[in-house]
């Protein structure tokens, strides 16, 4: 075996500390060790010595740069190298129609690969039923549910509304001409929007929505004032809010969030609780222990102190749900999903 490659493989073994003092100390060279086998015992040591990472991961973020899936990508490359579960961890950027173009290429070139993963979320089963996707969720293996967050509804700081209930009566007496900004046709933004038309007393099939590939995108049509309003995950208005480029109209939780300044669409009078949350999932074609491994390093992250903190400075819920708790949810949602994007119109 070439030596990079017995260095590779023992890299990756999980079960092998990072120094092994007594492993160096017990081939110190004697009478009875020729020198020879003393400096191959001491190379095999200083290998065993290296941090073991259990993979240098990819993870594919379905979506353009600037969005929530783009950011729990990099947030999860930079918690994984920080606690040391992975050395090396590269995010690759595939957007396009709510995220079926990413997952159908992440199903069929990554068949089998332990090392690669994807990110996902709510977005993505709206986004599989309204597009009537090839490749859906059941073509790769659901590692975890990690995060929630609810949905905010925006307008620019230079807009004349300033309350939820002056955006939802100019939907009431025209509802094209309220034209809202946000993530792919039939994701969580999609349907809140549907679901806020609904509570309203409005058509749902006449709202104008313009879908947009990357939070970036919806962003910027956002501030630059080319729609009327905007709806996302309240994390990725945060700092425009929090610097008073955008005005925040609502929210779309159970109850008002603490530091967020804003009411809740139910307490505004539309009843509307909606929650958007994101998961991590592995290729198909993998071995029971290779997925056992990708679980065990997906609880070490979501149990860090690092990915801990990045919930808190991101305003992310902790939503941790694995294995096949997070399986048997799933097919729950997608089921409810469909009922709901057949109400709201957008699913026959």
């Amino acid at each position: 075996m070439r030596w990079e490659e017995g260095r590779a493989m023992i890299r990756r073994r999980r079960d092998i500390p990072s120094h092994n003092q007594n492993f160096c100390a017990a081939t110190a060279p004697t009478e009875d060790t020729p020198l020879k086998q003393f400096f191959l015992a001491s190379i095999v040591a200083g290998a065993l010595a290296l941090p073991a990472y259990a993979a240098d991961y990819t993870i594919m973020a379905p979506a353009a740069p600037g969005g929530g899936w783009d950011q729990t990508a990099r947030s999860l490359q930079a918690a994984l190298q920080e606690e040391g579960i992975s050395g090396n961890v590269q995010v690759v950027n595939v957007p396009g129609a709510g995220g079926t173009i990413g997952i159908a290429q992440f199903a069929s070139q990554q068949k089998g690969n332990p090392n690669a993963l994807i990110v996902g979320g709510y977005v993505m089963v709206g986004a599989i039923l309204t597009n009537q996707a090839p490749v859906t969720l059941a073509d790769v293996t659901p590692i975890a549910r990690l995060t929630g967050e609810y949905e905010a509804i925006v307008v620019p700081a230079s807009s004349e509304i300033q309350s939820i209930d002056q955006l939802v009566e100019a939907l009431k007496a025209d509802p094209g001409a309220v034209s809202w900004a946000g993530g792919s046709a039939g994701g969580t933004d999609h349907i809140a929007v549907g679901l806020l038309a609904k509570a309203a007393g409005v058509d749902p099939t006449k709202i104008n929505y313009i879908a947009y590939s990357g939070g970036g995108e919806a962003l910027a049509a956002i501030l630059g004032s080319q729609v009327t309003a905007g709806i996302s995950s309240y994390g990725e208005f945060q700092s425009q809010v929090e610097s008073g480029a955008l005005r925040l109209l609502a929210i779309s939780s159970d109850e008002r969030i603490e530091g967020v300044d804003a009411p809740t669409l139910k307490e505004s009078g539309y009843d509307v609780v909606l929650q958007n949350w994101r998961m991590v999932a592995a290729p198909p074609g993998l071995t029971d222990e290779q997925k056992a491994a990708v679980l065990a390093d997906v609880e070490k992250l979501a149990t860090s102190a690092t990915w801990q903190e990045t919930l808190k400075t991101k305003g992310w819920a902790d939503t941790y749900l694995a294995g096949d708790a997070f399986e048997e949810q799933l097919a729950k949602d997608i089921s409810a999903t469909e009922t709901i994007l057949k109400d709201i119109g957008l699913v026959k």
